[in-house]
């Protein structure tokens, strides 16, 4: 997903070669993760497609199929990682995980300690944020879940920025490894207030923490076992709203008789001379570009609260 160069810097690889990985993009509401295989296929609705001829193309190629239908092949991102990956628990997406990184100040080079690892949908992101000289350490008390994220990982070129760890971070608390050199903590636990003394310990003079829970019941909690090593204590509740952008026709609103404008805007269709001998009248709207709120819009996922660990004076 993200290989390092020589000279530690980033950059996609530009043609797909056998061994990769891809995204493949068959419509808006469908994308799978594909590794690339030179005598394997691809079967879908669209048709058979043949690894083989991916090969040597640059990533966002469109590719055809057998029968004339086509699929994109995307680079992994993990924006498009976020949208395809296995889901083992429920993840984080892409609006509350640009606030996470954002607001926990994630930069190359960090050191970053997460509990737990789940899906690593984060985890793919706070990667990225931390490369080429930083590190993940992500740990999760459910074996299998550790060992599938790790496998996770080496598939889309992760490895030697994340490690997976198998712990009980709300009872044994981060390895003591870590103490005072962790930049940033992100904490997704059932009971974070038992992780966030150990958490604070292992944070740098200045660090900064924060907790996901769903409930704010959490939240309360969470927040007065932060009072008592923490400062600038928030809590955030991140709302998407995506649009729908579309093309049609144009109607002018009309008011009735009575003076309402309360009904759908419309406009009467007029009798053009232009109009076909067989009646079909010609409509003269223009086309225009209208874009509407999506009905499927996610609510609630989560709240988010972060805090800063007080410096000693």
């Amino acid at each position: 997903m993200l290989p390092v160069d020589p000279a530690q810097k980033l950059s996609f690889k530009r043609c797909i070669a056998d061994g990769d990985l891809v995204i493949v993009y068959e419509r808006h509401d469908t994308m799978k993760a594909v590794k690339v295989c030179e005598n394997s296929v691809l079967q879908n609705r669209f048709g058979v497609f043949k690894h083989s001829d991916w090969i040597g193309r640059p990533f966002g190629s469109k590719v055809l199929s057998n029968k004339g239908g086509f699929v994109y092949l995307l680079a992994p991102t993990p924006e498009l990682w976020t949208l395809v990956l296995s889901h083992r628990t429920q993840i984080l997406y892409i609006a509350d995980i640009s606030f996470v990184i954002m607001y926990l100040e994630v930069v190359p080079g960090c050191l970053v300690l997460e509990s737990g690892t789940g899906s690593g949908s984060l985890t793919t992101s706070l990667a990225r944020a931390v490369a080429p000289t930083g590190h993940v350490y992500t740990f999760d008390f459910h074996e299998q879940r550790a060992v599938s994220a790790r496998e996770d990982f080496e598939r889309t070129g992760l490895n030697d920025l994340v490690t997976v760890g198998v712990r009980d971070i709300q009872g044994d608390g981060f390895p003591d490894d870590f103490f005072g050199k962790v930049d940033s903590v992100f904490l997704d636990l059932p009971q974070p207030w038992l992780a966030i003394p150990s958490a604070g310990k292992m944070l740098k003079q200045d660090g900064i923490l924060c907790s996901f829970s769903p409930c704010i019941e959490q939240v309360q909690r969470s927040c007065e076992t932060l009072r008592a090593n923490f400062t600038d204590i928030r809590t955030f509740e991140v709302l998407l709203r995506p649009y729908e952008v579309k093309e049609g026709k144009m109607e002018s609103c009309q008011a009735d008789e009575s003076g309402s404008t309360g009904s759908l805007p419309r406009k009467r269709r007029q009798r053009s001379s232009e109009e076909g001998s067989n009646g079909r009248e010609i409509s003269n709207s223009p086309t225009t570009v209208m874009a509407r709120p999506s009905p499927e819009a996610k609510g609630h996922t989560g709240y988010l609260t972060f805090a800063r660990l007080r410096c000693l004076s």
